[in-house]
């Protein structure tokens, strides 16, 4: 066991620290990301400038305060525990990274309110995922089924990468597992492809603009705490002015 002591980033050393010492059992975790004083804004100010190009903050405030969750929903754990495969995104500096996870259903667990894990089988080498949080735990899950009708899970969250038996056991074939504290917001359907139902004659999703074909409104844009205040852009709200 290993001891060190704990600041805020950025906090500079000093004589009488007052910092808390904690042991860390280094073979359980690679990776413990420092905990962030203030939770993360859900969107930066690049996103608030587009909305506001677009009038669209009200309703990106309207999603953020009835669809931002902290502790997953039931749709959440039913998609996570059936799903087969999800995508992940990772970074560090300019390295950015998007890759896909696979396995039986069940191979994603969901282990806390806001916690799920995951393993890392056999792979190529790269470490291209693994490395990524290895340096930066922030990273980005999409969790879809291509039914044209399951709503997505997005998930933000912080990855820990672990490879103690304890947790090894619990995943068969893992070379070591992932681990992730999550804050997630789900997405309609709306561009989702119906890959099962699609054939010539009938298109993989309704929702996409065609020549000649004006797509129906998605449920979402009838919601009462979003229908009046739609972008004025917004194709829907112009057509019922």
């Amino acid at each position: 066991m290993n001891s060190l002591s704990l600041c805020w980033p950025g906090e500079l050393p000093r004589k009488n620290p007052g910092r808390v010492k904690v042991q860390i059992d280094c073979s359980t975790c690679w990776r413990i990301p420092v905990a962030d004083p203030v939770r993360v804004p859900f969107y930066h100010d690049g996103m608030r400038e587009l909305q506001d190009r677009f009038d669209g903050r009200r309703v990106a405030d309207g999603l953020e305060k009835h669809r931002l969750h902290f502790e997953f929903w039931e749709q959440d754990r039913k998609l996570i525990e059936e799903t087969r495969f999800f995508f992940i995104a990772t970074s560090y500096q300019d390295n950015v990274d998007c890759s896909m996870r696979s396995g039986d259903p069940g191979f994603v667990k969901i282990t806390g309110p806001d916690t799920l894990e995951f393993p890392e089988y056999d792979g190529n080498n790269m470490y291209r995922t693994l490395g990524n949080i290895h340096r930066n735990p922030n990273v980005g899950l999409l969790f879809v089924r291509l039914d044209g009708k399951t709503f997505r899970t997005r998930i933000r969250g912080k990855a820990t990468i672990h490879d103690s038996a304890e947790v090894l056991a619990g995943h068969h074939g893992a070379k070591v597992v992932v681990r992730v504290k999550c804050e997630i917001f789900p997405n309609c359907p709306r561009y989702v492809p119906d890959l099962m139902g699609a054939s010539a004659d009938v298109p993989a999703n309704l929702y996409v603009p065609r020549p000649g074909y004006e797509p129906p409104a998605p449920e979402w844009k009838s919601r009462d705490y979003l229908k009046d205040v739609l972008s004025k852009y917004d194709p829907h709200r112009k057509r019922d002015a």
